[in-house]
């Protein structure tokens, strides 16, 4: 029960689905719940591939994963896409990590997050859109895959990196914790576990761009802030599904 509380407790902060009246909200437990943040990417990627399915049998594959975005956008709330244009705004507009901090905290956006968001959305349409564009499953399972293990890339930066505010009135504070060795392995299980439904050389390339998302960012967070904010760690998961779309098309190219 109290694990299962816990997965509630992460459905609640990192989406707008509804949860349990019984569930207790308390920062020390959010601490703890992080380890469902994968499991958490099953249900937004359940409901980004059952939009785009059904949508997809009355309407072009183009529109279809629009819509399919805009549901994954609105079960979210636009979480990791926020931390993905303050991080922007912020490692493009800062010099030094107080100055770096100051405008990720700042709730307007700048040029360098709205270029980047909207090269962000507009890669992963296209991305989406070429791997639907013979049949429905590729895409369908591209999504059941990504957002599961794309969280896992952001929860493995929990596990390395200590936060990097001195100050607790983030958002994000809550969840400030250093992940343990046990959940950093459950995590794993469920980020790494929906690549069954890819061949083997998709799952490869999906875990090749996974890896490749993470340790850039252990580098870049390292070196410029001595640590991850909540913004750093939507950046991260929205880069890493990016790239796992990339690298399931780059994959295809090898048949």
């Amino acid at each position: 029960m109290r694990q299962l509380e816990l997965f509630f407790i992460a459905l609640a902060y990192f989406t707008r689905l509804p949860v349990p009246g019984w569930v207790a909200f308390a920062p020390e437990k959010l601490s703890h719940a992080a380890r469902f943040l994968p499991l958490v990417g099953w249900l937004v990627g359940a409901t980004g591939a059952a939009v785009f399915w059904l949508a997809a049998q009355v309407l072009p594959i183009d529109i279809a994963v629009v819509l399919s975005m805009a549901a994954t956008i609105r079960v979210t709330g636009a979480f990791h896409e926020d931390g993905w244009a303050d991080t922007c705004d912020g490692l493009g507009g800062g010099w030094t990590k107080a100055r770096v901090l100051e405008i990720m905290k700042d709730s307007r956006i700048g040029s360098f997050g709205a270029i980047s968001l909207m090269l962000l959305l507009l890669g992963k349409y296209h991305a989406l859109t070429d791997l639907g564009a013979e049949q429905d499953y590729p895409l369908v399972a591209a999504l059941l895959v990504a957002h599961p293990l794309s969280r896992l890339a952001a929860v493995s930066l929990m596990a390395v990196l200590d936060y990097a505010r001195a100050d607790d009135s983030s958002k994000s504070a809550p969840v400030a914790r250093r992940l343990t060795t046990a959940e950093l392995g459950l995590a794993t299980l469920f980020g790494v576990l929906p690549l069954l439904l890819l061949n083997p050389r998709e799952a490869l390339a999906a875990l090749v761009a996974t890896a490749a998302v993470t340790l850039w960012a252990l580098r870049t967070f390292a070196r410029r802030l001595g640590g991850y904010t909540g913004d750093c760690l939507g950046a991260t998961q929205q880069l890493a599904e990016v790239a796992i779309y990339f690298g399931i098309l780059a994959a295809w190219s090898f048949t």
